[in-house]
Order: structure tokens, then C-alpha cells, then sequence
């Protein structure tokens, strides 16, 4: 196949995804005639694209800023819609849009500290009233303490929310992890400590992603390798969100002390399996109430999965929501938080203008951080001079 017999489609800058002149070619989609596609091309002096090399130009030629460039890889490597709807609220620029709108409060700030600055030999003159610039620091710490918070759901919804599956031994942990994957990920047996260490695969429930824990089963035992599974096993409960208690008969009150306490803190679900041969004779333990299922023959699991997606808690992510999701703009946020934290001690203290004035620009820069834009002098003398035909 020949470029002549192919459609091509022009895309001239700037009206393009990267901001350049584009080419786009549509032609048959076997893999021997795209192979001849970029051969030719190749020959005609193109070269391939760096892995990210078309969002990056994006990105250099104004395209998007940086939280959106990434976001564009959180879409790609989406694994689930919660994780899919996040990255496209931050493609379109609710995040950005939200840290353009604190910046320019936090700008209009600075530019009136620094303006008295200009003015210091005349110490009565105060362009900013300490009372409402106090006010306003507050209110911005709020929001980004809030997008700071949203972190933890982030990373859950992201990377999938931990489940640990725990319980006595042979009470079913490995055939109700089976179940869940739809798949024999574990050896099931009846001889009790099967299990020896932690089997851990993800299952999507309701289009959010959970990582689903296999622990060993919890008992007595001198066996020395049982002994390290047991660990594993208490090291899995605290580092779940969610604890499934599996137990076929009723637990005595030491294992409902001990799980209450392992699990402090935590979404706890008590689960009696085996239901079929041994109905559940309380509705309820430690004031949470018991699912019967019966995870061999399949018996309520539609249940116990929806019991699951609710303990999660789960947010509904709408247009707009803004959910933080990345490590670098969480920490941007907390350098951001720390500095403004300065600014209103600052500001209660009295403290010198140029101080508090030091700590509002940290605080525009690690928020500038976040989508790659630096504050220009040109912005600050904006700011400034535009205060001085208020009212006219």
C-alpha cells in the first residue's frame, strides 16, 4: 500500500493537539500495511515520537498545563471508571481551573503586600487591610486543605481499595477469594492451614477496583512457617480499608475482642459462610451486622459485593468533582498549606510586612507547581498598578 491510496487529514497549528502542524492518515488496519505506512515515512525524513513526545509538545506550546498533560496518562493507564472519570475531570481543567482561581486570590494578596513594600518609607500608608487579608488566607487554607484530604480517596479509587479476607482456618477465605476473581487463584483444600502466605489480586466491583487480600488462616500453631503466614496475615488487616471476617460458626468472645481491635479504625464486615449446612443463628456482632453467604455454591455473594462497594464509601464523581490523585501535586499542596499556615500566624502576630509576604509567594509557588506556571514579575506589576484606578 502507497500514501496515494490512503486519507490524510490536515490539522494546521494551532488547531491541533499538540499546537503544530498535523498530518493524520487513515488507511487499512493490518499490522504489514501500517508497518509500510511509517516505513515510507521513515524514508521521507520523519522519525518516531518519544514515548509522550505529542502530549509534551502539547504541554510547551500552551496546549494544556501540566496537571492536564498528566492527566492524560492517568486516562491512558485507567483501569477502572472511577480512576477514568477523575482523569477526565482533570483533562478538562476542573483541577486547573480550581488552582488558577486560589492563585489569583493568593496574587491579589501578595501584590498588596508588596505594594506597601514599595512604600516603606511611609510607614502609615497600608494598602491591605490585615483584618480581611487575614479572612481570605483562611478561606484559601480551607479549599486547599479539603484537595489535600481528597488524596487518600484518590489513591484508593486509583490503585484499588485494600481488602483483607481473615478468618479461622478452612473457614473458606480461599474459595470466597476465588469466587470474587471468578478465577481458582488459590488452592482450596480441606486440610486447615492450606494457606501460608498472603495471595493479593484485583476484581472490579461496580467500576471501582479492589485489591482482594488472601490471608492464612488465624489459630494456634507451633509450626514455624504457619506462625509467618499468621503475621502476614495481621500485617494484611493493617494495611486493609476493609476487613472481611469469615467464620462458619459462632466466634467466641476472645476472637471478637481480637478482630474488633485488629480492625480499629477500619471497615469491618463479619461474613458467615457455609450457610447452606449451618444457618447463622445472630443477625449482628459487635454492632455490625453478619452477611450468611455461601462463597462454595455462590449463595448471596451479589450481596456481600454490594455490602463491599458501600464500605468503601465511595464517592459519586460528577462533572466537575475534583479528586487529587497524583503524589506530586498531594505534596504541592501541603508545601502550599504549610506556607499559607505562616501567612495567617503572620498575620495574627503582626509580624513585618516582607515575611508575610515571603511565605504567600512560597504559597503561589508550590501551587504553580502543580500546572507547570510560574508567576511572571509582569503578573505582580499588573496586579499592583491595576489598584490604582479602583473606583474610577
Amino acid at each position: 500500500m502507497t500514501l496515494d491510496e490512503a486519507i490524510v487529514t490536515l490539522y494546521p497549528a494551532p488547531h491541533s493537539y499538540t499546537g503544530d502542524d498535523c498530518a493524520e492518515i487513515s488507511c487499512h488496519g493490518s499490522r504489514y500495511i501500517l508497518d509500510s505506512v511509517v516505513r515510507q515515512l521513515i524514508s521521507h525524513g520523519a522519525r518516531l515520537a518519544r514515548p509522550g513526545e505529542f502530549t509534551q509538545r502539547a504541554f510547551l506550546n500552551g496546549k494544556m498545563d501540566l496537571s492536564q498533560a498528566e492527566a492524560v496518562a492517568d486516562l491512558i493507564a485507567s483501569t477502572n471508571r472511577a480512576s477514568q472519570q477523575m482523569a477526565m475531570s482533570q483533562l478538562k481543567g476542573h483541577f486547573s481551573s480550581e488552582l488558577s482561581l486560589l492563585r489569583d486570590q493568593l496574587l491579589h494578596l501578595t501584590s498588596l503586600l508588596e505594594l506597601e513594600l514599595d512604600f516603606s518609607d511611609h510607614e502609615e500608608l497600608e494598602f491591605a487591610d490585615r483584618g480581611k487579608l487575614l479572612s481570605l488566607a483562611e478561606e484559601i487554607d480551607r479549599r486547599i486543605t479539603t484537595l489535600a484530604q481528597s488524596f487518600e480517596t484518590g489513591q484508593a479509587l486509583k490503585q484499588g481499595i485494600p481488602i483483607a479476607i481473615v478468618g479461622r482456618t478452612n473457614v473458606g477465605k480461599s474459595t470466597l477469594l476465588n469466587r470474587l476473581l471468578k478465577d481458582e487463584r488459590a488452592i482450596v483444600s480441606d486440610i486447615h492451614g492450606t494457606t501460608r502466605d498472603a495471595i493479593e489480586d484485583t476484581v472490579d466491583i461496580q467500576g471501582v477496583t479492589f485489591r482482594i487480600i488472601d490471608t492464612a488462616g488465624i489459630r494456634q500453631t507451633t509450626d514455624t512457617i504457619e506462625q509467618i503466614g499468621i503475621q502476614k496475615t495481621y500485617d494484611a488487616i493493617a494495611k486493609a480499608r476493609i476487613i472481611l471476617w469469615l467464620f462458619d460458626e459462632q466466634p467466641n468472645d476472645a476472637e471478637i475482642a481480637d478482630i474488633v481491635r485488629r480492625a480499629e479504625g477500619k471497615e469491618l464486615i463479619p461474613v458467615h459462610n457455609k450457610s447452606d449446612l449451618a444457618p447463622s443463628d445472630c443477625e449482628s456482632i459487635a454492632g455490625r451486622t453478619v452477611i450468611s453467604i455461601s462463597a462454595k455454591h455462590e449463595l448471596t455473594l451479589d450481596s456481600l459485593e454490594q455490602r463491599v462497594y458501600q464500605a468503601a464509601g465511595v464517592p459519586d464523581i460528577h462533572e466537575g468533582d475534583i479528586i487529587v490523585t497524583n503524589a506530586r501535586h498531594y505534596e504541592a499542596l501541603l508545601r502550599a498549606h504549610d506556607a499559607l499556615t505562616r501567612v495567617i500566624d503572620g498575620l495574627t502576630a503582626q509580624l513585618p510586612t516582607d515575611l508575610i509576604a515571603e511565605d504567600l509567594r512560597l504559597t503561589l509557588d508550590a501551587l504553580a507547581d502543580i500546572t507547570g506556571g510560574a508567576i511572571t514579575p509582569q503578573e505582580t506589576l499588573n496586579n499592583i498598578f491595576s489598584h490604582f484606578c479602583v473606583g474610577k
